[in-house]
This record gives C-alpha cells, structure tokens and sequence, in this order.
C-alpha cells in the first residue's frame, strides 16, 4: 500500500493521477483505522472533499488489516462519481440527508464523518443554509447517538484575526461574521449540545483551506495570474492545506472523539501573503501580476500547530501544492469552476 510519506511526482498529469494522490493515507490514518472498530459512514460523499476521504478510508482500512464498510452517502447527482467511488470499493447511497426519513433508515455505523455544509448561495437562501448547515447536525446526531462522529467545520466562525497573531487557536473566542459563519457555529454547537447529553464522541474540525490541482484558494490566484486578471487583496493573507492532509487528518480524528468534543484547527503549518503567491505563480508562468489595493491588517487565519503536534505535519509543502497547480492551470486541467470567495469580507456568499 502506498501511503502519503510515499514519493511525489514532480507534475500531475491526469484526474487518475490527482485521485490516487489525494487519497493516499497517512500513518496517522492508518493508526487510527487499526484503533477504531466497526464501519464508516461518510455523509456528503460526493462534494469538493467528500471523494477524497471516502477512498482514503477505504485504503486506510485496507492497510491497516481491518475488514469493514465504507459508506458514502450524497444525492450524487453525477452518476459517474457514484460508479467511481463504487469501483473504489466504497458502497455508496443515495439520497436527501435534509428528509429526516432517509436519515432514520441509514445503516448502523459505529464511526460517522459529516461533510455537509451549505456555503455558496447562502445570501438570499439563508433559510437553506441554517437548515442545512445547523438543522441537519441535530438529526444525524439524534440518529447516531452511539456512533463516533468527526464534524468539518470552518475557521470561518473565529472572525478574522491580526496577521502577526499567528492564526486563530482553538481555544480563542468565536466570533463569525455573516450569515454563514453563525450557521457554522450553530452547526458546532448542535454537535456540542448532543455530545453533551447523550455522551456522543464527537471531534470538530475547523478547515481553513483545503486544496488540489481543480479547487481552491490557489488554484483562484493562479488562474487569475495565468490569464491577466486583476486580483483584489482585500484579504491579503491565508492559510491552505493539501485536501490529502486534510482528509487524513479527519480519519485520525476518529480516534479522537471525545464528550465533550475534541476541536482541533486543520490548516497548513503557514501564513500566506497573496501577494507573494501571486509573484511566485507569476514566475512560474512566465506572465506579469496585477494587483490591486492593499493588504489589511488581519485575515481568517487558523493556527494548525495542535493538529499537527497530535498527527504530524502535513506531507505536501506550499512549494509543492504550487508547482502542480501551475503545470495543471498551464496544461489545461479541468477545474470544478467553483470559485472560493476567500477575499470576501463581509460574510456574504
């Protein structure tokens, strides 16, 4: 089984390339589906992250020796990335997680992995968002009350912090801004309030940002340097993770989960000037950069260091996540044309 600590390649060629990447499992990974019994369910299977994690867990498992199902469970509105993660050896169901009928009739699991989350489109649809986003918690909690239960959360709900603070710490008061970030921490509470009363083993993962080849903050900025538009650094500073770290990092959770619930920051180990991304991408393309305004004094930031003390750091640099992004945005690569917002201020997506 090849893991995450494995060797790179200098470019990624293809999505068959990207996919076994990404969903390559850490030793931290693998450690944790040794220690954990029973079977996974990953609800929101088929979104940005969702692949990615569902197949990890399914290599992760394998790795470690343990024989158990892997459930991905989404309205899959792709048949393709259903029959993908199939052939993958994750058993997939589809279905509207918001029709509390379809939840009551999931199968028993002992470990559940929640990555639902409603953010684009929330302006105007707020009704939508705080059902999905803080509504829905309250159901899969209720139907998984003796389950373990990793929730993704976003760094989002800490508000933006000073640049030279050194990131937003899980300890910090939570202060989110917009519609949105408070769903995400209605969303963290109702977790919060079943892990309290019914004793739930819960782990939240607050993500600041996670990226591959097709999505992100820095497939963003590289696009817009490859193709001479103008970037905006209304938030002049961020922090990225490799969706593999991520994914690996939510699996080592599992056996983490605690009452009351484990918080625990997933972002890269860095604080990154946009500006000085965008130079970079800039060099690497061979194009000139235009920027416009300047960096404010603070950004969403998360500090990852406790994540990263608990499971190691994450296994693909800056550096690394960069020149691939170059090469895919320069050959032409197929992106999800979903645009990250990143720089929005104001909490309005």
């Amino acid at each position: 089984m090849t893991d995450a600590t494995s060797s790179v390649p200098e470019v990624i060629r293809n999505v068959v390339e990207l996919e076994e990447l990404l969903s390559r499992p850490t030793q931290s990974a693998i450690r944790a589906m040794e220690q954990v019994e029973g079977d996974i369910l990953v609800l929101g299977a088929a979104g940005k992250m969702g692949p990615t994690l569902a197949r990890m867990a399914r290599k992760a498992s394998d790795a470690a020796g343990v024989r158990r199902r892997v459930w991905g469970v989404s309205r899959f509105s792709s048949g393709e990335a259903r029959r993908e993660l199939e052939s993958q050896g994750v058993e997939t169901i589809q279905g509207d997680l918001l029709d509390s009928k379809f939840v009551d009739n999931l199968p028993d699991a002992s470990n559940v992995i929640y990555m639902v989350g409603m953010k684009f489109g929330t302006t105007g649809n707020e009704w939508v968002t705080w059902a999905v986003n803080t509504w829905l918690p309250s159901l899969v909690s209720r139907r998984y009350a003796k389950s373990r239960i990793v929730a993704f959360s976003t760094g989002n709900v800490y508000g933006t912090v000073p640049i030279g603070c050194g990131g937003s710490r899980e300890s910090d008061p939570l202060r989110p801004c917009g519609e949105y970030a408070m769903s995400c921490l209605g969303r963290d509470r109702m977790f919060e309030y079943f892990s309290h009363t019914q004793g739930t083993p819960t782990a939240l993962l607050r993500l600041n940002y996670a990226v591959e080849t097709r999505y992100g903050v820095l497939v963003d900025l590289a696009r817009r340097v490859y193709d001479g538009v103008e970037i905006e650094l209304a938030m002049g500073h961020v922090n990225v993770i490799w969706q593999g770290d991520a994914s690996a990092m939510a699996l080592a959770a599992l056996a983490d989960a605690a009452s009351p619930p484990w918080v625990v920051n997933v972002a890269g180990p860095e604080i990154l000037s946009v500006r000085e991304v965008c130079q970079q991408f800039g060099r690497l393309f061979g194009k000139p950069v235009r920027m416009i305004g300047w960096e404010p004094s603070d950004a969403l930031l998360n500090n990852g260091e406790m994540g990263h003390r608990r499971y190691g750091p994450p296994q693909v640099s800056v550096e690394q996540m960069m020149r691939w992004i170059a090469h895919w945005v320069a050959a032409g690569g197929p992106t999800l044309d979903k645009p990250t917002h990143f720089e929005e201020r104001g909490g309005k997506f």
